[in-house]
């Protein structure tokens, strides 16, 4: 099966809004992982979305999907609402939110591979010219090791990052072929983060030594409540079915706009500053997009 390719302005705006939601996401994971242990926040985000994917699924009768597409929706589940979110928390404590949003950009590549290679399919020479030149401003960004105002990067805290967004790029493309199957994004977004949630509530009180929530400041519990019912639900509906009726790789390349969000508000609330490399990688990954998105 090959990706769609739909030509409307309407799924191009969808994944425009989800991404710039998503761009605050490393500064909403620093804001909750400074008062609460990153392994908790991750959980809590997978299980506070469950509260409310749960009863939605069941409200709107959305059945699972059929037995042949289980695959695919059980990659989507665990790389989306298990794997990424756990990974993600713990490296955005041990890194800068301008690190983490920027590393995140390199999604895009990810997802293209992973979609090329399930699809069996070879991109075009524009997207392979613009991911390697976006690919080389994550490297710069990863080898540099300079403090940016109020917060220091990591090499281990970057790495995870990165690896976080591999585990999210397979999920987005299962959850993506799960759509091009015809099965509704917003089913595959709410069994699969109310499913993820009732693999993670045992480890939850292991994880956080009991049931009882941290004390933790309103602020910290709203971006948790905030990467749990709108980055992760509200944003993966929108995402996989962008994903589905605009093309895996098409829609793909819009994430290399994440960034742009996120160092904003990395500015303004964490009180982080640019440094040299950090511009440098912006510039360069910023450029990539341009190009791939030619294509």
């Amino acid at each position: 099966m090959t990706s769609q390719r739909g030509t409307g302005w309407l799924p191009v705006l969808v994944a425009l809004v989800v991404v710039l939601f998503w761009g605050a996401s490393s500064v909403l994971t620093k804001i909750a992982a400074r008062e609460i242990d990153p392994v908790v926040v991750g959980l809590a985000r997978t299980v506070l979305g469950g509260l409310v994917g749960l009863p939605l699924v069941l409200m709107l009768r959305i059945s699972l999907p059929r037995r042949e597409h289980y695959l695919a929706f059980g990659i989507s589940a665990f790389c989306g609402f298990i794997g990424f979110p756990i990974m993600f928390s713990i490296g955005q404590r041990m890194t800068s939110a301008m690190h983490g949003g920027l590393i995140l950009a390199v999604l895009p590549i990810f997802t293209g591979l992973v979609a090329a290679t399930v699809e069996r399919r070879r991109p075009p020479g524009r997207w392979w010219l613009g991911c390697t030149i976006a690919f080389a401003g994550e490297v710069v960004l990863v080898t540099s090791r300079s403090a940016n105002g109020a917060a220091s990067s990591s090499l281990t805290g970057d790495l995870l990052i990165l690896l976080a967004s591999a585990m999210a790029a397979s999920g987005y493309v299962a959850g993506a072929r799960l759509t091009q199957a015809r099965y509704a994004s917003m089913g595959t977004t709410l069994w699969g983060i109310a499913i993820a949630s009732v693999f993670v509530l045992p480890v939850y009180p292991i994880a956080n030594d009991g049931w009882a929530l941290p004390a933790a400041s309103p602020l910290a519990w709203g971006a948790v409540l905030f990467l749990a019912w709108i980055t992760s639900i509200a944003g993966y509906i929108g995402w996989y079915w962008a994903l589905g009726h605009g093309g895996i790789a098409r829609m793909g390349t819009l994430q290399f706009m994440q960034p742009l969000s996120g160092l904003v508000l990395a500015f303004f609330l964490l009180g982080e500053r640019p440094t040299l490399p950090l511009g440098i990688a912006t510039v360069l990954i910023l450029l990539g997009v341009v190009i791939a998105r030619r294509r």
